[in-house]
């Protein structure tokens, strides 16, 4: 019997026909359609929000980190503009393949008297390669994995940036203290509290990435327009919202939400951010038995609103609140040496109460009153309020034990009282002007004057008494035989301080680019000075940069920047180890001399860079420390001096298309000589560092992301205890190795997950993630506890170990 093919009904027939007609219509439309994207900066480097981008017919704006997209007809020559208020219009003639995508980076100057077109500037390359600095995304911030906010991780992840806590926002770069570190939000120097000693107590850190627009981080060799310390600059930049724009995340330790919105007609916008965590659950992963309740908020707002195209005001302001409860129970600690292990067991009685406010605010005003001119003036205030309370007793016992771990013998029997009623108050207020002139598209200059005045009030009670088998330390005498002297504590601190100063400051520097043969170059040169009447020292610093693109092949650029980088104390610096003021301490220099090197390529179809840099630091007029877990202790008494090198390498690229991701190696070395005594290695000194940020996501299911964050540091060296020879104290702790994993489900998102329904359709993403913390259980050294035995008078270095494994979810919205 023959078969016979079932033929479709005349309703089926026709809408096959339609269904093909409908591919054919949709194929030849998106045949005639390309894309042309990329992003828009300033000469500066920063990213330019609501640039017109338009092509005559479709028109988009630059959002807050200054990407367009935009599609356009292909197939044929269209001229895209961009144009903004202020800034020299640039055309582009795009012509490009059908269903292609092309992308471009884009400079818009402000204006030149001559006439230059942008195409004429002379500029580093297609991609703004600020001098010494590296930039950072925003984006990756917020969904980085962490427990300080995001940014303290994505540094920490550089070949520069030791952090050796993942529970503080506090960094140490190339060898230098915690300390030696400028931030800058919007142009803001911003400040920190002083008392805190630990990561359990300091919570998030200021900067919040929900808020924040563009990152530049320099590790070393700045311009002058940037302030007085000797490691590292973090400028911050918070966004201008141009529309309504909302987040809100939820995990296990807190959550935050950040509203942003802006007027019709472009003069106004604002961003608001509020931020709470609680890190009890991460806390409980921390050796022994204790009671915790930290608890962490954060409000902050941006707000601008511009008059016209000359003048336009804006205010930033933060309230910072932190508090630290602690009851510890008991701890065991197991130490020493394979041939000599050892145990430390305690028992406590007692609690801390730590407080921490802040709050800081600025006002900005703005005058461009021609397209060459930009005049801004700065008011602000920080005020910090610190207290740190605490009453624990301690009964311990360091045994002996046997290669499995079973005690042997007792080496001591004792106990140990700790006391601190700190209250530490801080008040900053002062005002600066900042100005910049551009001569023409390729020269400009820059100048800056600031004052500054300081109230500081510092009450401190502190004290610790030890006591061994009834026998009081520091005071050592004959077992069995009555010890006749008065009973002594191991220290005692008491100090009552008030410190009234005012500080001076002011910059001047040039930029120029030119052309050297075919070679582009980019010229910097500036000086600053300072002046603080309480020692009354006047520092001048002069610091140079140049860049250097070769007319080569090969996309590479050459870097050389150098300096005298004075750090003019601070309070913390004043203040000797006994609690009194030094009034002539002096400011510690640091000379920079740094050579690097950058080299784009290709690389699985995606672009790469690769960046060295060799460094080499002299230093004068240290002021020795001793590291307290975080907390910095000054001898201030400028009796050392040093030097530190390096090398610092990191790849950076799209490892897997669409996503960042980079590797870094350093190795860097940090001395100081104390009085004439000898070289030994700085309290901070990095050694070996290898670090992996990588982003991946599943090609079959690309709203499937996973991020890891992998470091390997040599351990620094342990310190030594507060009122000893750091010259006996020469030991490092163990190599920090840390790995934490991050896994994102992204069910919205403003590419391929586009939102259905009246109520899905207001979300612009949605995303559940799972954070898994130290994935490998790796108890990490954080600083020593010191204990003494009283039958050696031996001071023992038992280690404080961070926290274990951690599992985090969250839950990620945005509007």
């Amino acid at each position: 019997m023959k078969k016979t093919t079932p033929q479709p009904t005349p309703q089926i027939s026709q809408r096959i026909n339609l269904f093909f007609l409908f591919v054919l219509f949709a194929g030849f439309t998106f045949a005639q359609q390309a894309t042309f994207k990329g992003k828009v900066f300033d000469e500066y480097n920063f990213p330019l929000m609501d640039v017109t981008v338009t092509d005559g017919t479709n028109t988009t704006y630059t959002d807050g980190n200054g990407n367009f997209s935009l599609t356009v007809s292909s197939d044929s020559d269209i001229q895209v503009r961009f144009e903004q208020d202020g800034r020299i219009t640039f055309t582009e003639t795009v012509n490009v393949a059908s269903g292609q995508t092309y992308e471009r980076y884009i400079i818009l100057s402000e204006g030149a008297s001559d006439g230059v077109q942008l195409q004429e500037a002379i500029i580093m390359g297609e991609r703004p390669k600020p001098i010494n600095s590296t930039s950072l995304s925003p984006a990756d911030m917020e969904t980085s994995i962490g427990l300080t906010g995001g940014v303290t991780e994505m540094i920490g992840s550089l070949p520069t940036v030791s952090v050796g806590s993942e529970l503080t926002s506090q960094y140490r770069v190339r060898g230098g203290s915690y300390d030696e570190n400028l931030i800058y939000v919007n142009g803001i120097e911003i400040y920190k509290p002083q008392l805190i000693r630990s990561g359990e107590q300091e919570g998030l850190g200021f900067v919040n990435p929900a808020m924040t627009e563009a990152v530049n981080f320099s590790a070393g060799g700045w311009e002058a327009k940037y302030g007085d310390k000797m490691s590292s600059v973090l400028d911050i930049i918070y966004k201008r919202p141009r529309s309504f724009e909302a987040t809100v995340e939820a995990s296990l330790m807190g959550g935050n939400l950040t509203v942003g919105s802006g007027s019709k007609d472009g003069k106004f916008s604002a961003i608001v951010g509020a931020r709470y965590q609680n890190r009890n659950l991460i806390l409980n992963t921390l050796d022994g038995e204790s009671d915790f309740n930290p608890s962490y908020y954060d409000v902050q707002a941006y707000l601008n609103y511009k008059f016209n195209s000359k003048w336009e005001v804006s205010f930033l302001g933060a309230k910072t609140d932190s508090k630290f409860d602690l009851v510890p129970k008991n701890r065991e600690t197991k130490f020493g040496t394979l041939d000599n292990p050892m145990s430390l067991t305690v028992f406590y009685e007692g609690n801390e109460e730590d407080k921490f406010q802040t709050e800081s605010g600025s006002l900005t005003i703005r005058h461009k009153p021609n397209t060459k001119l930009d005049l801004v003036v700065d008011a602000f205030a920080f005020h910090s309020k610190e207290r740190e309370y605490f009453d624990i007793y301690g009964a311990y016992r360091i045994n002996e034990l046997d290669g499995e771990g079973n005690y042997l013998s007792t080496y001591d029997i004792g106990s140990q009282i700790d006391h601190a009623r700190n209250n530490f108050d801080a008040l900053v207020v002062g005002a600066q002007h900042r100005g910049r002139y551009k001569i023409n598209v390729n020269n400009d200059i820059e100048w800056g004057l600031k004052y500054q005045r300081e109230d500081i009030r510092d009450l401190m009670s502190e004290w610790q008494y030890l006591d061994s088998t009834g026998y009081s330390i520091p005071n050592i005498y004959n077992p069995g035989q009555l010890d006749p002297s008065n009973l002594e504590l191991n220290y005692s601190i008491h100090a009552k301080n008030e410190l009234a100063s005012n500080r001076y400051a002011a910059f001047a520097q040039y930029t120029k680019r030119f052309m050297w043969g075919n070679s582009k170059v980019l010229v910097n040169g500036g000086v600053r000075a300072t002046y603080w009447d309480f020692n009354e020292e006047l520092n001048i610093s002069p610091r140079a940069q140049i860049a250097i693109k070769p007319d080569w092949e090969k996309n590479m650029t050459f870097r050389f920047n150098t300096g005298i980088y004075y750090q003019p104390p601070f309070y913390r610096e004043v203040r000797r180890l006994d609690g009194t003021l030094n009034n002539e301490v002096k400011s510690q220099q640091s000379v920079h001399f740094i050579l690097g090197h950058d080299y784009e390529f290709n690389m699985w179809n995606s672009p790469f860079k690769m960046t060295t840099e060799a460094y080499y630091k002299l230093f004068n007029d240290l002021n020795p420390y001793f590291v307290d877990n975080v907390r910095i202790r000054y001898t201030a008494d400028n009796n050392a001096k040093g030097y530190g090198y390096g090398v610092d390498m990191r790849l950076f690229g799209e490892f897997v298309p669409g996503v960042d991701s980079w590797l870094s190696l350093s190795y860097a070395r940090a001395f100081q000589n104390i009085d004439d005594r000898g070289n030994i290695p700085m309290a901070t000194d990095p050694r070996f560092k290898a670090s992996i940020f990588f982003q991946d996501y599943m090609p079959i299911l690309p709203s499937f992301k996973v991020n890891v964050n992998l470091v390997y540091a040599s351990g620094v060296p342990n310190g030594a205890p507060p009122l000893t020879d750091p010259y006996d104290y020469q030991n490092y702790l163990t190599d920090y190795k840390r790995v934490d994993i991050g896994f994102i489900k992204e069910f919205i998102n403003q590419n391929e997950l586009k939102a259905n329904g009246n109520f899905w359709k207001n979300f612009k993403e949605l995303s559940l993630g799972v954070d898994l913390f130290n994935i490998f259980d790796i108890r990490n050294e954080i600083s020593n506890t010191w204990v003494r035995d009283v039958n050696s008078s031996q001071i023992y270095g038992v280690p404080n170990r961070l926290t274990g494994r951690f599992i985090n979810a969250k839950i990620r919205m945005k509007f």
